[in-house]
């Protein structure tokens, strides 16, 4: 009997029941699909750290190292493993892409995983070990032969094996570019012999033999500790970073870290609304069904057996919302994290598994848990007291007179404005969820329509005013003189840049040093507007600001790596830049004394000769197009935000209208009864929802800025962009949840019709 009771009373609350289970389904979906993110991408991660050995420490030295160096750090106490390790551009013979030429003497450090082919073998004389992204991209099969050029120098191999490496986890030219393009740019591995038998014997005699300029280490030091020991080991002060500083590590975990943090803000907005939502609609309902809780009381039903028979619509509620959201949770990690997915254009992972963190499984078994709480103490409440006390309908509780209704305004106010307002006052749980489900779908708009905002806004100041040059011309250090980088410079009517490797207190950062004389590069202050730089000090970058807590007027102190100079500047200004660097005119830079090697020139010529100071270029579109495919990214999660948004709306409203309606239902039919017409009755709720819409957009306004504000601080912090909104996002986010709104309150509007005045008078109140 009971469980035909339970079937018929779910398709008689199927409106309210469906809405719950989606609520529950969305929330638990939300919350799974960002843990299972950022949990799979730091296993995945894991993995190919692991199986590729990636490098803890990474030394540098300009002159290069010797086999008796790397023996030295190996005699580190707490050092691992080391490796003497070569990484340089080369270009693709008879094309424009580039190549990471990469030699490793030792593959158990910064080593490769092979994907397809013949194992790495570090004495093969002329094998290619390519990257299996940039051959699947360009067409490149094994067994075709390739020709890489540098210089003078040409290495001619073929391709034995396609492989992924840690080191090139996110590939990159340089820090302008935002986005892989394995089209036009790859890494390879050879052998050392194979670099050996490229380089002519002279040359490698004049370098004495040490064409390393990297030696990769693995260590459980910590940096202070390590750096003071190779110091000591190599007798010089040299460049050290650490993991922590290399693009493959810090990128990668910052996808971990905006996981994380997306995950501890998102999933808790879904999972409070629908769980604040239950507790309402289960109260609501319980209250609905007091009668027949009565009913069977007085047919000899215990309590504990209604208890349970009640308590099993929770249940029901949250077991299918959470077996539906575990189907949304995984469907929205594989949209993220998948071989042709979102991510995988950013990170070259081999693998792409799914993970669930152990608390995810916990958190749902206590969500369901308290859900089934939810509905027993929403029962037990109306099995107090006898069988007649539980036969009597439920009694809303009695309204008293507020002290405004006794003034003029409120006296003046229309008879609908009074019944809404005393209603909300009177149903002020189902009020405020109808708040807080507005002022939701607001954040989520705001936040999803602000960033893109945001990001056009980036685009448009760094890449089209700040960049104003169509061609980059990358200067080879060791032939390029200061005479001859100037000289090409003025030929190409275009700015010059330097840049060098500093070290302020215990962390490495970049030193940019320019002469702008034809207006190719610009720069941007902390409001996003454009400036020239002064010769009157040094301009820093707003993270180097906020760590080392300067502003201008300020001085700063640094000590470029090789050396043992160490230079004091005066703070001039902060910029917003692509990368932590200090920044300063050639003049300035001639009246502290600091050397210099111009390393690029910034031109609108499009036609570049070669020469033998250039070392490649690269266009101002090429920049463009790796941004745009992140920009195309970041429009997927917002449609995502935005239809969740709706979604959120559409459902929370419409289970709330519901039960306003139900619990107006005699009000409704009085009113019908004293004349009032249907058109009238819906425009007195539809009034009330209007209400809550305008009050949930003026608090849900500056509550989704908030929110987006944090998110910028912590998952863009690296692009050190400025919020920025534009008048269409306030206007679509605005009528959108306005039209939500009034859709939902349409379609509870039309239920009036079906009120059947006789039944609901004749019950006592």
């Amino acid at each position: 009997m009971l469980l035909k009771k339970l079937f018929r009373t779910l398709w008689h609350y199927k409106a309210q029941f469906i809405s719950m289970v989606i609520m529950i389904a969305l929330g638990v979906g939300v919350f799974l699909g960002f843990n299972i993110e950022w949990y799979s991408l730091e296993a995945n991660l894991k993995e190919i750290y692991t199986a590729t050995g990636f490098a803890d420490y990474r030394v540098y030295n300009d002159k290069g190292f010797a086999e008796k160096d790397v023996a030295a750090i190996l005699a580190i106490d707490g050092v691992e493993d080391a490796t003497r390790f070569l990484s340089v551009n080369t270009s693709v013979k008879d094309d424009t892409d580039v190549i990471a030429l990469t030699v490793c003497e030792n593959t158990a450090v910064s080593g490769v995983l092979v994907m397809e082919g013949e194992a790495y073998d570090p004495d093969d004389p002329d094998g290619i070990w390519l990257s299996d992204s940039y051959a699947k991209a360009n067409g490149i099969r094994l067994g075709d032969a390739m020709t890489l050029t540098y210089k003078a120098v040409e290495v001619t191999g073929t391709v034995k094996g396609l492989v992924k490496a840690s080191e090139y986890l996110i590939c990159l030219p340089d820090e302008t570019q935002m986005m892989p393009d394995y089209t036009s740019y790859g890494f390879a591995y050879i052998s050392p012999v194979m670099l050996e038998n490229a380089i002519p014997k002279p040359f490698r005699m004049m370098m004495g033999n040490s064409l390393y300029y990297q030696i990769n280490v693995k260590s459980s030091l910590s940096k202070e500790d390590f750096v003071a020991e190779a110091d000591r080991a190599l007798g010089k002060t040299l460049l050290v970073l650490s993991k922590a500083e290399t693009l493959s590590w810090a990128e990668a975990q910052g996808e971990v870290e905006e996981g994380k943090t997306m995950g501890s803000i998102l999933p808790v907005l879904f999972l409070a609304i629908a769980i604040l939502t239950m507790v309402t609609t289960m109260h609501r309902i319980a209250a609905n069904e007091k009668t027949q809780i009565g009913t069977l009381k007085a047919l000899g039903f215990r309590d504990k057996k209604i208890l349970c028979h009640y308590t099993a619509y929770a249940l029901i509620i949250g077991l299918m919302g959470s077996v539906l959201g575990i189907g949304i949770g995984y469907l929205l990690g594989w949209f993220i994290l998948n071989p042709d997915g979102a991510m995988a254009t950013y990170i070259d992972m081999p693998s792409w598994r799914l993970h669930v963190p152990w608390f995810c499984w916990l958190v749902l078994i206590l969500i369901n848990v308290f859900l089934t709480v939810i509905g027993f103490m929403s029962v037990k409440k109306m099995l107090q007291g006898t069988a007649a006390d539980a036969l009597r309908p439920y009694t809303p509780k009695r309204m008293k007179h507020l002290a405004i209704e006794e003034t003029k305004l409120f006296k003046a106010l229309s008879f609908g404005t009074k019944w809404n307002l005393r209603d909300c006052l009177r149903h002020k749980s189902r009020s405020c969820m109808t708040l807080f489900g507005i002022i939701g779908c607001m954040v989520l708009l705001v936040g999803g329509l602000g960033m893109q905002d945001t990001a056009n806004a980036f685009v448009d100041v760094f890449f089209d005013q700040a960049n104003n040059y169509a061609v980059k011309i990358n200067l080879d250090a060791e032939n390029a003189k200061y005479a001859d980088a100037v000289s090409l410079a003025a030929q190409y009517e275009g700015d010059w840049g330097a840049q060098r490797s500093v070290q302020i207190g215990d962390r490495g950062f970049g030193l940019e040093i320019y002469s702008v004389t034809h207006d190719r590069v610009r720069f941007a202050d902390e409001n996003m507007n454009l400036i020239s730089l002064g010769d009157g000090g040094a301009y820093i970058s707003s993270r180097i600001a906020r760590k080392f807590d300067l502003r201008a007027g300020d001085t700063l102190s640094f000590s470029p790596y090789g050396g043992d100079e160490n230079y004091t500047v005066t703070v001039a200004g902060v910029l917003r830049s692509l990368s932590e660097s200090v920044v300063m005119t050639q003049a300035y830079a001639d009246t502290v004394g600091i050397d210099y090697t111009v390393s690029s020139i910034f031109t609108n010529q499009t036609d570049v000769a070669p020469n033998r100071s250039i070392l490649n270029t690269q266009t101002k579109q090429a920049v463009l197009d790796s941004f745009n495919t992140f920009m195309d990214l970041m429009n997927t999660m917002i449609f995502l935000l935005v239809v969740a948004a709706v979604i959120l709306g559409i459902v929370v409203l419409y289970n709330l209208g519901v039960m306003s309606y139900t619990e107006r239902y005699r009000e409704m039919a009085t009113l019908k009864v004293v004349g009032f017409k249907n058109v009238r009755i819906g425009r007195l709720l539809i009034g009330q929802n209007i209400w809550l819409s305008v009050l949930g957009i003026l608090i849900g306004l500056p509550a989704g800025i908030g929110v987006l504000q944090y998110l910028l601080n912590a998952l863009a912090s690296e692009y050190e962009m400025k919020l920025t909104l534009g008048s269409a996002t306030y206007l679509i986010s605005i009528l959108l949840t306005f039209l939500v709104s009034l859709f939902v309150g349409l379609m509870v509007a039309r239920k009036n019709r079906n009120i059947d005045m006789v039944a609901a008078l004749k019950t006592e109140e």
